[in-house]
């Protein structure tokens, strides 16, 4: 004769909750911390491709485009920014550790590419 129990469940099921629970809250939580530094990845690529562009932009005009991108990029990120012919080419990268420094991160980018404005001197830049 089986014996039974208030809730309907035999001996053999007693604490199966909490085992389960306990068995699935480390990957509920892993789950959770890997979302979180997705989050944390692309926000910092966004951050990265506006840089990118702001210092395109501003070294296309003549300006200081490694001084504009690193005012807009993420602290402590690569700002590099270069010319080849008549267009300006920036890049910024960046390394997010969403789990704190010593473990592996993500390395994300942003590059932006502008054509140079003219000087405004000789004759293809107007008056001169």
């Amino acid at each position: 004769m089986s014996r039974r129990y208030p809730r309907g469940g035999t001996s053999g099921e007693r604490g199966s909750a909490t085992v389960e629970l306990a068995v699935g809250l480390p990957g509920l939580v892993l789950l959770l911390l890997f979302a979180l530094g997705a989050v944390s990845a692309v926000i910092a690529r966004m951050e990265c491709v506006d840089a990118a562009r702001d210092g395109a932009l501003a070294a296309a005009r003549g300006g200081d485009g490694t001084a504009a991108a690193r005012d807009r990029a993420p602290g402590g990120a690569t700002v590099s920014v270069g010319r080849d012919g008549q267009r300006v080419r920036a890049q910024v990268r960046f390394t997010v550790r969403p789990l704190g420094p010593h473990l592996p991160g993500i390395e994300v980018s942003g590059t932006a590419v502008a054509d140079a404005e003219p000087s405004g001197t000789g004759p293809a830049g107007g008056p001169g």
